[in-house]
């Protein structure tokens, strides 16, 4: 059961398999909410995927009782609690699962009969030792979203041709504080496409539709706006055809690394050691330089900066996110290195 943000969802996507490869005769369902349902729709070791609509249609306690009994009448053996609310420990103790496994630091711990610590390590990593009662010894796999054909087929028309490097930029998040400036994001992307000849794609949701005409005015054709445009599932197809990202610590980082290209995620109000940075040791973390003692300022963020000053983000620079990204194209071979001092003498 996991009904939180899609970022969620995709690092627990190594428990759903991890799951599966435990109790390899088990049917495994999952619990999820529609934003993030189109994530795991084509997950091959998931039998039913449950949507709970929790803010929407399903508001209220007479849909609360109703998919209490859809659970109790499902028989389910075990339930694996990723999220720490306290709906959803009470869901599955109402629902009358006998072995119920959450985190010792869920606000209904006291409705799981096996709880596990908490501790500070990366979320993918965190999730997977749920299983550990069980004896499990869990395979650290990458976070993987399974894309359909036609998922495939339209990024791929939505992408289109290019002979250039790609690098997808995502400068939304739903938290104020976790947004690099806009017009820095602009500023990385003119620098891309003027020196390293790069094609921007912009990747987002519908809420971040409104950030994408600086770019759109600023590159012009070497800017392709897929903001809004896409299925989850079809940005992570998107996400493949491209070399870099460079995201917020948002929802797209995890989007990146699902896809397989390297991420450079941008750390502002949060911090790494929350967790949920890009997994995996090809991304790269860019954050303040400077000890500030109201960072983090929040567990998500916030929807203003406590101190009305955004050092945090104001204190990163353009030319740093540039030449990070510059690196990580020239290691995947997206862009020749320049030859050293001597070797351009010669």
């Amino acid at each position: 059961m996991q009904t939180a943000f899609i970022g969620d969802v995709i690092l627990a996507e190594p428990l759903i398999a991890n799951t599966r490869l435990q109790f390899p005769e088990s049917n495994v369902d999952v619990l999820v909410i529609p934003a993030t349902a189109n994530l795991l729709q084509a997950h091959p070791d998931i039998r039913q995927l449950i949507v709970y609509d929790k803010r929407g249609r399903d508001r209220g306690l007479r849909a609360l009782i109703r998919l209490i009994r859809t659970l109790r009448a499902a028989r389910y053996d075990l339930a694996l609690v990723p999220h720490r609310s306290l709906r959803s420990a009470f869901l599955v103790f109402a629902a009358g699962i006998a072995t119920r496994v959450g985190f010792e630091t869920s606000a209904g711990r006291w409705l799981f009969n096996v709880r596990v610590p908490y501790r500070e390590t990366h979320e993918v990593c965190r999730n997977l030792e749920l299983l550990a009662p069980f004896g499990a010894r869990p395979v650290y796999q990458m976070p993987r979203v399974h894309c359909a054909e036609t998922d495939v087929e339209n990024a791929e028309a939505a992408i289109g041709p290019t002979g250039r490097p790609r690098v997808a930029i995502a400068p939304g998040s739903v938290w104020a504080t976790k947004r690099w400036p806009l017009e820095r994001f602009v500023a990385l992307a003119e620098k891309l496409a003027s020196d390293l000849d790069s094609q921007i794609i912009l990747i987002g949701g519908p809420g971040d539709a409104n950030l994408a005409a600086p770019f759109e005015q600023t590159l012009g054709d070497r800017c392709t706006n897929l903001i809004g445009k896409l299925s989850l599932r079809e940005s992570v197809a998107a996400l493949r055809q491209c070399a870099v990202l460079v995201s917020n610590d948002s929802a797209p980082t995890h989007l990146g690394v699902a896809a397989g290209c390297r991420v450079v995620t941008v750390f502002g109000a949060t911090v790494p050691r929350f967790g949920f940075y890009p997994y995996g040791s090809q991304h790269r973390v860019i954050e303040t330089e400077r000890e500030l003692a109201c960072r983090p300022c929040g567990i998500h963020g916030g929807h203003r900066c406590p101190t009305g000053t955004f050092e945090c983000m104001l204190s990163i620079p353009v030319e740093r996110v540039f030449n990070t990204v510059k690196a990580l194209l020239e290691e995947t071979g997206a862009l020749q290195p320049e030859p050293a001092a001597d070797e351009a003498a010669e």
